[in-house]
């Protein structure tokens, strides 16, 4: 079903249990998206298994794993509409083991809900998503304080909670008065698809209008065409069917295309989206496509594809723009932590500290410092341990932002200033 409306990717950020899953599940039911009927199965076997309250977490959370544990592993996708948009909900796990699925999943989006439940306010990932959202180019953000219910919807408390985000997210950039915060609570289904009695006292949108206040991203289509491969799937009769998201330019049938860095080229036979073949496919579209001379085995995740004639870009090293958020000790010249880059997570090594950055103004504090610590910017000059494609976030920023993971949290991000590329011909 190709719609007529412009597409946004949205991202649902937050701490584990503040309510993600159930917010995402309650705005796919109010818009129709999924049937009462199914709710309804999800809640009797939600009861059965204890877990009462859970079920429109479920919608979303359909892998069985999850279930089962009550948690959001993998990023879900799931389409709904609401009159301006049609939205594909990228729903990012919040539990700390699972940041690093968050991060492919916020680079993916165009816009973003904050979920924070009214009793805790801020938490420690709370802060840690906003900090990624900002650094991976998410420049759109709804904030849904959730859970009012369990707070009697105070008013009191509601603003409280805003005030302590409001600091928080001027801190990255964010601008407090341009920001809807809306009370909610998701289980309850209040101001979600109107606004509710219970909140006489709040005068803004309710949740899924809101959404329609979102600007539509520029598509950039003038770009040259790139596509960070997600999976590769084998499907029989058809051939190897490579799954991605169109970052920038146009993506068409026939293309000539290569794969970054795997160095290997073919032809696009077919392209298909929500289970509809297109004949082309622009930035923000999630398809699979058909590649004539491309082997299961010959392309993975984190390869590039792009046009024969503009070949995504392969780093010798490159040089970095990055925000230490936190690291225990310090981090110095020979330190190879995992860089997460669109879909690619590749180890890699800081071989030069060039200056620190004052973060405020972004004038230099320090010419070739020893080490950077928490709360720290600096350049840094960076080499891949094995070949990976990033691009220079001036030309093309869907490529350019990454976030260095390490001992299972996220201890800096940062965008591609410059790169020297290898010679992969």
């Amino acid at each position: 079903m190709a719609s007529d409306k412009p597409h946004m990717n949205l991202a649902v950020i937050g701490h584990i249990d503040h309510g993600k899953s159930t917010t995402v599940g309650r705005m796919m039911f109010e818009t129709g998206a999924v049937p009462a009927h199914i709710i309804e199965g999800y809640r009797k076997e939600a009861e059965s298994k204890g877990k009462a309250t859970f079920e429109f977490a479920w919608v979303m959370d359909n892998l069985k794993e999850e279930r089962e544990r009550g948690i959001t592993i993998d990023i879900a996708h799931k389409r709904f509409d609401t009159p301006k948009y049609y939205f594909t909900v990228v729903d990012c796990p919040g539990h700390r083991d699972f940041v690093k699925n968050m991060i492919t999943g916020a680079s993916q989006a165009d816009a973003a809900v904050l979920v924070v439940a009214a009793p805790d306010g801020v938490m420690e990932q709370t802060k840690e998503h906003v900090f990624l959202s900002r650094t991976l180019g998410i420049t759109q953000i709804i904030i849904a304080v959730n859970k009012m219910d369990a707070v009697k919807y105070d008013e009191k408390r509601f603003n409280e909670v805003k005030k302590d985000l409001s600091d928080l997210i001027k801190m990255v950039g964010y601008k407090p008065e341009e920001t809807l915060f809306i009370p909610i609570s998701s289980l309850q289904g209040v101001n979600i698809k109107a606004n509710s009695p219970e909140t006489p006292w709040y005068k803004g949108p309710a949740l899924v209008p809101a959404l329609d206040t979102f600007k539509e991203p520029e598509k950039p289509t003038d770009k040259p065409f790139r596509l960070p491969i997600q999976d590769v799937y084998s499907i029989s009769g058809i051939g190897t069917v490579p799954v991605g998201r169109v970052e920038t330019g146009i993506m068409k049938k026939g293309m000539k295309v290569t794969f970054m860095p795997a160095n290997k080229d073919g032809e696009i036979k077919s392209i298909e989206m929500h289970h509809e073949e297109i004949p082309q496919a622009l930035p923000g579209d999630n398809v699979g496509f058909n590649v004539r001379g491309i082997g299961k085995g010959d392309i993975r995740r984190g390869d590039v594809c792009g046009p024969v004639e503009a070949p995504p870009t392969v780093a010798d090293e490159f040089t970095a723009q990055i925000v230490v958020l936190q690291h225990p000790s310090a981090l110095t010249v020979g330190y190879t932590p995992v860089f997460h880059c669109h879909t690619t997570q590749t180890a890699c090594t800081f071989i030069e500290l060039k200056k620190k950055l004052d973060p405020r103004s972004g004038q230099t504090k320090e010419e070739n410092p020893t080490f950077l610590k928490s709360g720290d910017a600096a350049i840094v000059v960076i080499k891949p341990t094995k070949p990976m494609v990033i691009e220079n976030v001036k030309e093309l920023p869907q490529l350019g932002r990454f976030a260095v993971r390490d001992m299972g949290s996220t201890i800096a991000a940062g965008m591609c200033i410059a790169i020297q590329p290898k010679q992969m011909r």
